[in-house]
């Protein structure tokens, strides 16, 4: 009885640890694909900060802007 409760918990830890690492790989995974579209996002709003600052200088020059000071 003794032999079987001890084969019984050991394999049972043996297969909580098991899918404990799974479980810690996937979420590892996830934050690697979190992290790439936090990068690509942050790419794709720098590029439309730069075709917006390009336009202003495009209208400034072809407009007069005042800041509303007199």
């Amino acid at each position: 009885m003794t032999l079987a409760g001890t084969a019984a918990g050991a394999l049972g830890i043996i297969v909580f640890v098991h899918y404990a690492q799974q479980a810690e790989k996937a979420a590892m995974h996830q934050g690697v694909i979190r992290d790439m579209e936090q990068q690509r996002l942050k790419k794709e709003r720098q590029l439309d900060f730069e075709m917006q600052r390009e336009l202003e200088e495009e209208y400034r020059k072809i407009q007069t802007v005042s800041d509303g000071k007199k």
